[in-house]
């Protein structure tokens, strides 16, 4: 039984590191980071889960038996791994994005909005910037920031709100960093669920095989006319949430949704192979 286990959890692994590595082959990545990389993880982890019973500072010995790696390789891990990417969750821009986004769903005038306002009879970018970051920001910085990423247009004293949703494609970081937050948290609730954890969190998908691509986009356009109904209502409850929070309350949530389709017919380029060198 234990062999199974081994090979069936190696086989799900698999299937989940597989777009990992597709990614980290289309970034320059290469076998001797991904071996460093995995490593630290296991290492932290089992770091981790040996402070989840109890033991708050577990000793190489344990740390080697948990992970398999040698003493040595245990010690040269000194610190946790450096982090080079922003949290998705702190972002002043992702924040007034957001509301933003939620004042459409009052009034779709409110798509144009002045930078500034002597009073408070109009609702300003300005006053949405102040409510959304909490005063941290100033207005300026998190106008130049969405421009950057080509969310919203400025011009004359107004600016104008061009997209339906925070993706900034123009920034190849961000990207990154909401690939991995995303990605990370839809795992997390899989593997909790598989693990038998609790509270069981929710985790749901639909899958058809034998449509055309067109019907694909179809069902897709379906699910982001959805999901934007849904999202405004998840931005309005947790925004009502935060406020109404205790002091020193540490939870966090993470509400996602997906879509995945491609022609698996479709031819695959052939791979390019060594040559040996003509004499």
């Amino acid at each position: 039984m234990e062999h199974h286990r081994l090979e069936w959890a190696l086989a799900a692994c698999a299937r989940i590191l597989r777009p990992v590595v597709r990614l980290a082959l289309a970034m320059g990545v290469k076998h001797p980071h991904l071996e460093k990389l995995l490593r630290d993880l296991l290492i932290e982890e089992a770091q981790r889960s040996w402070r989840s019973q109890g033991v708050p500072m577990p000793n190489l010995s344990q740390l080697s038996v948990t992970t398999g790696l040698n003493r040595k390789a245990v010690t040269a891990k000194v610190r946790a791994t450096a982090d080079p990417l922003p949290h998705t969750e702190l972002s002043a821009a992702a924040k007034t994005f957001t509301l933003w986004l939620q004042m459409l769903t009052q009034d779709d005038s409110f798509r144009r909005l002045p930078i500034t306002t002597a009073g408070n009879a109009v609702p300003s970018f300005e006053t949405v910037a102040r409510m959304s970051s909490r005063g941290n920001v100033h207005h300026r910085t998190i106008l130049d920031e969405l421009v950057r990423l080509n969310m919203v247009s400025e011009g004359e004293g107004v600016v104008e709100l061009t997209s339906d949703g925070f993706v900034p494609v123009e920034d190849l970081q961000s990207m990154l960093a909401f690939l991995g937050d995303n990605g990370r948290d839809h795992l997390l609730a899989a593997v909790s669920n598989t693990l038998g954890e609790e509270p069981r969190m929710l985790e749901r998908a639909v899958y058809a095989r034998g449509l055309t691509l067109r019907e694909c986009e179809q069902i897709q356009h379906m699910v982001r006319e959805r999901w934007a109904v849904l999202h405004h209502e998840l931005a309005q409850e947790m925004t009502r949430a935060v406020d109404h929070a205790p002091a020193g309350a540490r939870g966090r949530i993470r509400v996602g949704i997906y879509t995945y389709y491609e022609d698996e017919g479709a031819p695959v380029p052939p791979r390019p192979t060594e040559r040996e060198p003509k004499p």
